[in-house]
């Protein structure tokens, strides 16, 4: 349970910053209560998953693959360019959160 919380965690997040833009800084509404929402969600979730995963392992996995997430996003949605630099970049952050997933000793 505790990496599915991870997920919903890292989900929460994902779409809690892919929704500040659309807030234009919090002078609207429902994309706000995205934000709060979501960024909510993400601390408490993530906070569930300590019991189980250290706490260097569980958050470098949920800032790393949002920062991989929200990279694509940020390439797709909003038409932001990614360079080989920055592909690069994701592709060790996603090798990273492998090897840490992978090499991991906390329970499944």
């Amino acid at each position: 349970m505790p990496w599915l919380y991870l997920a919903i965690a890292i989900f929460s997040e994902v779409v809690a910053t892919s929704a500040l833009k659309a807030t234009e800084g919090f002078r609207h509404f429902w994309p706000s209560a995205v934000v709060v929402l979501g960024y909510a969600a993400a601390f408490y979730f993530l906070s569930l998953t300590q019991s189980a995963i250290p706490i260097g392992v569980s958050y470098a996995v949920w800032s790393g693959v949002g920062m991989a997430l929200i990279s694509l996003i940020g390439w797709v949605v909003y038409r932001q360019a990614l360079g080989a630099g920055e592909i690069a970049g994701l592709v060790l952050i996603v090798a990273g959160v492998l090897v840490l997933k992978l090499c991991s000793a906390a329970k499944d």
